[in-house]
């Protein structure tokens, strides 16, 4: 299998397997006019089997949803075809407008408007509560 090199955007790379799908959706790719691969169970010597996404575009990611989904991602900046900045993805301490408090009584409820803020209160754990309300996030 033949994927071409980019000459300036993104790699997210060390993804865990099976995880490349989700995070292109989670970041919104399919919005982008440009060539984005999503490369699944790569061989990987420190993983065994890894995901990488290759954006072909000078654009922004997320990186709380990057770290939120599978911390431990690298992301990659290519300009002019070398690698000029390399970023280590870790647990963010804060999400904004990545999960939805699931209370009914949250004030995020009835105010639209409001961003939907969670704070890491636990990261062996990783447990976020809401800024709001103090509820839990509990993923299914």
């Amino acid at each position: 299998m033949h994927v071409d090199s980019i000459n300036n955007g993104i790699v997210i790379d060390h993804i865990t397997a099976g995880k490349g799908l989700e995070l292109y959706n989670l970041l919104g790719l399919e919005a982008y006019d440009c060539t984005v691969a999503i490369i699944k169970n790569v061989s990987s010597r420190k993983m065994g089997k890894k995901d990488i996404i290759k954006i072909d575009a000078d654009i922004t990611v997320n990186t709380d949803i990057l770290g939120y989904v599978d911390p431990g991602v690298t992301v990659n900046i290519i300009k002019g075809g070398k690698l000029v900045e390399k970023k280590n993805i870790s647990l963010p301490a804060k999400l904004v407008n990545v999960i939805s408090c699931k209370n009914p009584r949250c004030i995020t409820s009835t105010e639209q408007e409001l961003s939907q803020i969670f704070n890491l209160t636990d990261e062996k754990n990783r447990i976020y509560r809401c800024a709001y309300c103090e509820a839990k996030f509990e993923e299914k």
